[in-house]
């Protein structure tokens, strides 16, 4: 998917791990070499002049000699090639036949060649490479009109597909079928709109007499569940119940839907074009500009945008469209780092819809392409302009998810060698689409990217958009409102640490240890570890309206549980049950990350591994942290038996934004499947994990904390913990008080486990090993407050 990127070293931090080398598989690739097209080799002055200005002259002498079996052998020398530039008046010349007569005959070419002081030779060459050239050109230019009438047609044809599918009958109000049905169905559906009408006058008037609303559909019969079918083992003791609990039942939503009015008409596709050029412009001095429109913070060290200032510097077009301040509250970040990845590979993965999901799997939901409004005649992706859809997400569900409709512009700037990735509002002259709630207006944000040497890429980037103003928990509104949820830091921190990951991805030199066979192997493994990571971070979110709910009426409750019906491949099909709470810890994020990544460490805390030892057999080492890597555990390996093994697939990663850890258990047949090279796509994963995000400022209970006696900022975090368990593999079950009230326990328990074990002298211990990056001593161990039970 990324085969531009460069594998090289990359020495950034101080914990260098020692089984990830880049430098030793560099390979320099270049993606804007000339290519041969038609037998015919076009250098790069072809491509700017449009002459065949590299002639070979061909000089031939044949040796005849005999051998010592008297036979004549003939020897021809290897050919001599000498290139001759055409001067610039011999190509404006050229140039100027061309236009008038693309085929000259003997007569005109004899003619210009002695004008020119050129072969007739070489002039026959220089027409035919010419006219290969433009010939190439006019293919490219009818692929793109061709690719752009086919996304058409394919738009249309799913819109007219999506009408048929929601035809109502006029009769019956049942669902529509195409044809004419038969005889029998057509009774059947009256039959049935019959029966529902008298169903509905039966219960109006028992419910008049009765003083009870009595339901007119049919309850469906319940589904006691035991939580001793769930592969983890639960110490408290179940609730014997009767009682039901209404919990919400919700299939994975398919990709925004949109109709024809969602799509751009020709009139609203020329605004467009103009708008993306003032947005690029806006988006360039945002990030090159310092004072007055961004102003350092003192004590974050952060740029604020100053508001007014941008107000005066863009009064229009873009913000045309100005919102009440009392509704929308904006969001401004700025931040620049260097990538491992050079910036072709960048472009083409922020206009491909599905290699920008998999870029950021942790904050891009959803995305997808609805409409491409421009693209370049030669298929260059500078100048394309797409209309996108994207769902971005945190990983809680206490923070909703941003919905947008934008605009995506693409720009190169030849001379500085650097690219501009522009997003920017359509809901300035198209308001027909559906708004999100809360509503997010994305204006204009991206990146600029800068290429350097050996591949990477200075990559600085402007998040800025405004959002309405809606009450969130109280433990995540500093969170959010500082920009560290969805700002210009995350975007970035989770780039550097993706590119060294599909750098790993493609590496073909560095030592794995354990029991994988073959590169083939070894990538399987990672992609399998990256759709854990995916589902993970979609699964413990608001992402497609997920609902979730609250056990207790407490405000300082974080506690979330839902239930989901999953019927595709990839999970486990049936009711899943699944369980977030999110506690502050007064620890710094990477204490808590090398307490919960170590196996060894984390087996030892009872609730987490029930008894069970993990053992390392694999470990692919992703990234220049020690901490980015993956493992394949084996569970319990005094006890398991060659018949019989338990296998956990693990990926931890982390970076300045924060840390994940994810595992799901794993059977060796899958494994093996993976390991073979088959395509991983179909193994069912359920993966429960842990997020753990710094904060700067840190709060407890919703209050930032006073600030320290010695003047060293606090290093707090906090730590999401996600659980999820297959409660039922018939779709229509329903969850009693006893399977809600046994993993609402083991979720309480897990928090308090953590924070003993992080406060124990030997987790002290274990936690200064690794300094921090601003060598911040490590608070005093506190008390934190847990879940409420």
């Amino acid at each position: 998917m990324y085969g531009d990127c460069q594998v090289i070293s990359s020495n950034m931090g101080t914990n260098i791990n020692p089984n990830f080398n880049f430098i030793s598989n560099f390979q320099h690739f270049s993606s804007i070499l000339p290519k041969e097209e038609n037998g015919v080799l076009r250098g790069k002055e072809d491509m700017e002049s449009g002459s065949g200005s590299e002639q070979l002259v061909e000089e031939h002498q044949g040796i005849i000699e005999m051998d010592s079996n008297n036979d004549n052998v003939l020897h021809q020398n290897l050919k001599k090639k000498r290139y001759h530039r055409h001067t610039a008046r011999q190509i404006q010349e050229m140039e100027a036949l061309f236009k008038e007569c693309p085929h000259p005959d003997d007569k005109q070419r004899l003619k210009l060649s002695q004008e020119l002081g050129l072969k007739p030779r070489q002039v026959k060459f220089w027409f035919q490479n010419r006219r290969t050239q433009m010939k190439a050109q006019h293919d490219r230019a009818d692929n793109v009109i061709l690719r752009a009438e086919n996304e058409t047609l394919k738009n249309e044809n799913y819109r007219l597909q999506t009408a048929l599918r929601n035809i109502i009958c006029p009769s019956c109000g049942g669902q529509g079928i195409l044809g004419e049905p038969s005889l029998d169905e057509q009774q059947l559906r009256l039959e049935n709109a019959r029966l529902r009408d008298q169903l509905e006058q039966v219960c109006s008037m028992t419910t008049r007499y009765t003083g009870r609303p009595i339901e007119g559909m049919p309850m469906q019969p319940s589904l006691d569940l035991d939580m001793n079918i769930y592969s983890r083992q639960y110490t408290e003791a179940m609730v014997s119940s009767s009682d039901m609990m209404s919990m919400p039942s919700m299939l994975p939503p398919e990709a925004a839907h949109f109709s024809k009015g969602d799509l751009l008409i020709d009139e609203e596709k020329t605004l467009a074009m103009d708008l993306a050029v003032s947005s690029i412009a806006e988006l360039v001095k945002m990030c090159r500009s310092t004072e007055p429109l961004w102003v350092r913070d003192s004590e974050s060290g952060k740029d604020i945008l100053n508001v007014e200032e941008h107000a005066r510097m863009f009064p229009w077009p873009l913000n045309l469209k100005q919102h009440l301040i009392n509704e929308f509250r904006t969001e401004a970040t700025r931040d620049s780092a260097v990538v491992i990845m050079n910036s072709i590979t960048l472009v083409d993965a922020f206009l491909d819809a599905n290699k920008w999901m998999e870029l950021f799997p942790s904050i891009v939901a959803k995305a997808r392409t609805i409409q491409v409004i421009s693209s370049s005649v030669s298929g260059h992706a500078s100048g394309s302009l797409q209309l996108m859809y994207a769902e971005l997400q945190a990983l809680s569900p206490l923070v909703p998810t941003r919905e947008a409709h934008f605009l995506r512009c693409c720009q190169q700037n030849a001379d500085e060698g650097s690219w501009a990735i522009v997003d920017f509002p359509i809901d300035t002259f198209h308001d027909s689409l559906q708004h999100s709630f809360p509503r997010y207006r994305r204006k204009p944000s991206g990146c600029i990217i800068q290429d350097m040497p050996n591949g990477y890429s200075r990559v600085t980037w402007v998040e800025h958009g405004e959002i309405e103003e809606k009450p969130i928990h109280q433990i995540f509104n500093h969170f959010v409102h500082s920009g560290m949820a969805f700002g210009a830091h995350r975007w970035l921190a989770i780039l550097q640490r993706q590119c060294e990951r599909i750098a790993s991805l493609m590496a073909r030199n560095i030592s794995d240890l354990g029991v994988i066979p073959s590169p083939e192997a070894r990538q399987n493994l990672m992609k399998l570890a990256q759709r854990m990571i995916r589902t993970f971070s979609v699964n413990i979110s608001t992402s497609g309206g997920q609902s979730w709910t609250a056990l207790s009426e407490s405000p300082d409750d974080t506690v979330r549980i839902t239930t989901r019906k999953i019927v595709e491949p990839g999970q486990p099909n049936g009711v899943i049950l699944s369980a977030v709470s999110t506690t502050w810890l007064p620890y710094p994020h990477y204490r808590v990350f090398d307490l919960l990544r170590d196996e060894r460490r984390r087996s030892q805390l009872e609730v987490l591994s029930n008894g069970n030892s993990l053992h390392e057999v694999a470990h692919i080492a992703n990234g220049s942290h020690p901490g980015n890597c993956i493992s394949l555990l084996r569970i319990n390996v005094a006890s398991n038996s060659s018949q019989h093994v338990e296998l956990m697939l693990q990926e931890s990663c982390t970076d300045q934004s924060g840390s994940l850890v994810v595992y799901a258990t794993i059977d060796v047949d899958s494994i093996q499947l993976a390991m073979s090279g088959e395509d991983p796509s179909c193994i069912p994963l359920l993966p429960i994990g842990f997020s753990i995000v710094p904060v700067v400022g840190s709060t407890v209970d919703g209050h930032p904390s006073p600030p320290p006696e010695d003047g060293v900022a606090n290093s707090g975090c906090l730590l999401t913990v996600g659980l999820q368990v297959l409660a039922s593999t018939i779709p229509s079950a329903k969850l009693n008080l006893s399977s809600v009230t046994a993993i609402n326990n083991h979720l309480c328990n897990t928090v308090h486990q953590i924070n003993a074990a992080l406060g124990s002298p030997a987790s002290i211990e274990n936690g200064n090993t690794i300094a921090e990056p601003n060598n911040a001593p490590a608070p005093a161990p506190a008390p934190a407050p847990a879940p409420k039970q």
